[in-house]
């Protein structure tokens, strides 16, 4: 039989693995008996974990959420995967940066040595992608108002613009985009799908009532906040969308490509199909390939290398 201070480790990790377990199953799994289990979950109660007791034929223990939080029990990839994310909430736009340090340094203090220093070792510069102007920070409190209305389905009341009245929306999604948050919901005054950044909001306290989600259009939140972002007219895809063959090899192209499909139609020949939100900005796309291009069409596409050429002509005059 393993120490106590040992089984009670391995209890806590098995307790945090699954929401019951059947008395029996745990005392096979500790290989001790059901009545070593009962005193281990009795030094665990007195530890402060919140275990309850389930009735029943398999009548067994449960890990509830308490007052307080007691201490944790993560394995080595768990506390890799946290001091990862930790160290890279720099980018997530929700002011936590802060918070985060403090929480990697109260981490870091309770692992022990051989883990800490792999910890150590791990030191990541988060770098956000270049931006005209900052992303905008936002609140803690906001986003967690902003997902409690989520979740519970009730209607959010909100200033979104200094000065204006008030705006009510039925709240869906929660999202980030480009280093920004923006809430996915539906206006109710206007009758539409929106989606309001974050950092504009200032929830109104309580909520309202509660309401049935509608089906959000383009499937899934990823598809139709692409759609909004890229100017679409609801379709889900680029207002301007064309195709170039290029005399490149496909996997040359295709490795400076994210939103696009490339064909392999020889060793050093390859057809792309690419969007953007205008046809000059599209021909733009292309000609940044050091390459011979045919246009396949469509006949915007072709005006548009014509208008570029000229610009082009009249830069060199």
């Amino acid at each position: 039989m393993p120490k106590t201070s040992a089984r009670l480790l391995a209890l806590l990790s098995l307790l945090q693995t699954r929401r019951d377990w059947p008395g029996a199953l745990l005392a096979e799994r500790l290989e001790v008996s059901p009545r070593t289990v009962r005193r281990d979950i009795d030094r665990l109660r007195e530890l402060g974990y919140p275990i309850a007791t389930f009735k029943g034929p398999d009548g067994g223990y449960r890990l509830d959420a308490g007052t307080e939080l007691p201490p944790l029990l993560f394995d080595d990839e768990q506390a890799v995967a946290l001091a990862i994310a930790l160290q890279t909430a720099v980018t997530s736009g929700a002011g936590i940066e802060e918070a985060a340090a403090r929480a990697l340094n109260t981490v870091r203090q309770v692992m022990p040595a051989r883990l800490r220093h792999r910890i150590d070792t791990l030191q990541v510069t988060a770098v956000e992608r270049p931006a005209p102007r900052p992303a905008p920070q936002v609140g803690a409190e906001v986003i967690m108002a902003l997902s409690a209305a989520v979740h519970s389905h009730e209607v959010l009341r909100f200033d979104y613009v200094p000065g204006s009245l008030p705006r009510r929306a039925e709240p869906h999604h929660l999202v980030t985009w480009g280093g920004r948050w923006y809430l996915v919901a539906w206006d109710l005054d206007r009758e539409d799908w929106r989606t309001f950044r974050a950092d504009r909001i200032t929830p109104h306290i309580p909520a309202g009532p509660r309401f049935t989600p509608r089906e959000l259009p383009g499937g899934t939140v990823a598809a139709f906040v692409a759609a909004r972002f890229r100017g679409s007219d609801g379709s889900g895809d680029w207002p301007c969308r064309g195709e170039v063959i290029l005399d490149l090899p496909a996997a040359v192209v295709s490795h400076y490509i994210r939103d696009g499909v490339v064909e392999e139609l020889g060793p050093d020949r390859c057809r792309l199909v690419l969007g953007s939100w205008s046809w000059t900005g599209l021909a733009a796309a292309v000609g940044r390939f050091d390459a011979g291009i045919e246009v396949v069409g469509p006949a915007e596409l072709k005006a548009a290398f014509a208008h570029l050429a000229r610009r082009y002509a009249d830069a060199l005059r």
